[in-house]
């Protein structure tokens, strides 16, 4: 079985959207588009996708999951594998492109918190069991996460940074229990490393599960409009987001997986896109301890569906004719570049060293200070590390790092 961290190689993927009835596909599968899709997206030389379940289709009732829908996600896994593709899957939707899906009975009058009602928690430790035992026997199933930007949902279901641990703790040990052998994860925006008092944490994203995933979007914080969209700090988030991921953790070579980066319209002109692709993976690609980059999206979402902002429409590498478009070539030239020789990390002897807590997330934000520090010293070709000052009293910590040298914003 092929394990999603390989030594030396670092892996590109795509985040599967599929190109007709966008995750409505889900209602009744087309599995001769999916085919199609698959095969398009194959051709751009990624080797694996991220496939995401909607959560009410999936389970539709608390004690209930839906096995015509189970079918159609064995059914998507092997056409992956018949393409060469291996499947990362996304078991709670949950939040996907700017839209959030709750099942009827945690609504209306059986209204529950998604994060500490016992009985929401119990039902979901059933669901990802059950869909773990139904991919179980698929090997090219190297992932399982337990779902897509879960912290999109806390506005309507507050909670504490206390009660997301113990939600987060129990939900990943029922995924891991379900695919032993796979790698286990959970996905938060970035809200979790900018956000002051936001109840996720860079310290769940950086300690808990299998690896990290970041999720370093432009339009955050309005990075690429307030710097510009091929500025250094728009180019560079990437890069920077996988540093301060590093700075939470306390394991000093704990991979991060770059789970989510695109080139949304109007924050990334069109023109614009194919150059913000490649300089966006180049920067990531001179950091350690990254095995993939899994770019959102595959395809656009179909302009007959209606009410999405305008940037989900043409976030895609393909379009919903199956065109490559410029973006996707040049990902797939990278890609192809990579494989001949794979990318050598730059050495990162110096570290910024950030001086914050919970409460003051926001200045390593776009437009915060000690981003901005970063970025300064980026502008001027240094590729520095991030360490938190709680680390810079641990000299095997920083050996470990290869940092010898620590410098304040």
């Amino acid at each position: 079985m092929t394990t999603f961290a390989q030594q030396g190689r670092l892996r590109f993927g795509v985040n599967y959207t599929p190109s007709k009835h966008w995750f409505h596909s889900w209602y009744a599968m087309d599995l001769d588009a999916t085919r199609r899709d698959l095969a398009q997206i194959a051709a751009l030389g990624v080797d694996h996708i991220r496939a995401f379940c909607l959560w009410p289709v999936f389970q539709p009732n608390a004690t209930f999951v839906n096995p015509r829908a189970v079918d159609d996600l064995r059914a998507l896994v092997d056409a992956a594998a018949d393409a060469g593709l291996d499947v990362t899957v996304d078991a709670i939707q949950g939040h996907l492109s700017s839209f959030d899906f709750y099942p009827s009975w945690t609504l209306t009058w059986h209204e529950s918190n998604l994060f500490t009602d016992p009985r929401v928690r119990a039902a979901k430790v059933r669901y990802l069991r059950a869909l773990g035992a139904a991919l179980a026997d698929r090997p090219n199933v190297v992932g399982y996460q337990l779902g897509n930007e879960l912290n999109n949902l806390v506005q309507h279901n507050p909670a504490s940074p206390g009660q997301i641990d113990e939600y987060l703790d129990e939900l990943l040990a029922a995924a891991t229990e379900a695919l032993p052998d796979r790698l286990v994860t959970h996905s938060a925006y970035d809200a979790a490393f900018y956000t002051d008092g936001h109840p996720f944490t860079p310290q769940q994203s950086a300690r808990k599960g299998g690896m990290t995933t970041i999720h370093p979007w432009v339009f955050s914080y309005d990075c690429a409009r307030r710097y510009g969209p091929l500025s250094v700090a728009a180019t560079h988030l990437g890069e920077y987001l996988v540093e301060l991921a590093k700075a939470y953790a306390t394991d000093p070579h704990r991979p991060v997986w770059v789970q989510e980066a695109g080139a949304p319209q109007p924050h990334v002109p069109a023109g614009d896109a194919a150059a913000f692709t490649e300089a966006t993976i180049r920067n990531i690609a001179t950091c350690t301890d990254v095995p993939a980059v899994t770019w959102w999206c595959s395809h656009d979402v179909d302009r007959s569906l209606a009410d999405f902002p305008e940037l989900e429409y043409t976030l895609g590498l393909i379009d919903t004719d199956g065109t490559t478009k410029p973006a996707g070539q040049a990902y797939a030239d990278l890609i192809r570049e990579y494989r001949a020789e794979p990318p050598t990390p730059a050495p990162r002897t110096t570290a910024l060293v950030y001086d914050g807590d919970l409460d003051t997330r926001s200045a390593t934000a776009p437009g915060g200070t000690f981003f901005d520090a970063w970025m300064a010293h980026a502008a001027a070709g240094h590729r520095l590390a991030i360490v938190h000052t709680d680390d810079t009293h641990r000299p095997d910590h920083l050996a470990a790092r290869g940092i010898t040298t620590l410098t304040t914003p």
